[in-house]
């Protein structure tokens, strides 16, 4: 047997069906649409249409939004900086912070800050910084002998009331519990 010698199998592939070639060719004149009506013209679309009964998508009530201002935060665990300690991705007599852990590959992709968790076990001593941390994340960093500093944003107050001392006070309070 030889290369031009090779075939297919009879009825393994078969011709794509010519539309619109004239009447003779049996799939002339309406191009296998049918005769006349709204799907035998160009440009319908009837998706979702549901003969004038009112739409699923318009039936089911809307739930939820966007929030056009979250932030996204690259959320890493102790255990995860210790394996990346021991393998020596991270230096761990230099500063932890977003530009070393992406430098290392820990972090990927566009993020707006870092969180700390606390899953795993944190043998290494580290200075880490980081834009949140869980308060066990930082009592195991602590206990391992390193630091852990949080970056807490000031809350500039654009006007005066009683909603905007409600959130400077929580900024405070945020700010109090993390420089313990």
């Amino acid at each position: 047997m030889k290369l031009n010698q090779l075939s297919d199998n009879q009825g393994a592939t078969k011709n794509r069906k010519r539309i619109g070639r004239g009447i003779g060719s049996g799939t002339g004149k309406t191009g296998g649409r049918g005769v006349k009506g709204q799907k035998s013209r160009s440009g319908v679309s009837l998706l979702g249409f549901e003969g004038g009964q009112m739409p699923l998508f318009r039936r089911l009530p809307k739930r939820g939004f966007n929030n056009i201002f979250r932030k996204k935060y690259a959320e890493i665990n102790i255990g995860r900086l210790q394996k990346a300690v021991d393998a020596g991705t991270i230096n761990a007599k230099e500063l932890v912070d977003q530009k070393s852990l992406r430098a290392s590959g820990l972090i990927k992709g566009s993020v707006d800050g870092i969180r700390i968790l606390a899953k795993g076990e944190l043998k290494t001593k580290l200075n880490i910084e980081a834009d949140g941390a869980s308060t066990a994340a930082i009592e195991a960093v602590k206990k391992a002998g390193g630091e852990l500093t949080v970056k807490v944003k000031a809350v500039e107050p654009a006007k005066t009331g009683k909603r905007t001392e409600r959130r400077i006070a929580a900024a405070e309070k945020r700010a109090a519990r993390f420089a313990k």
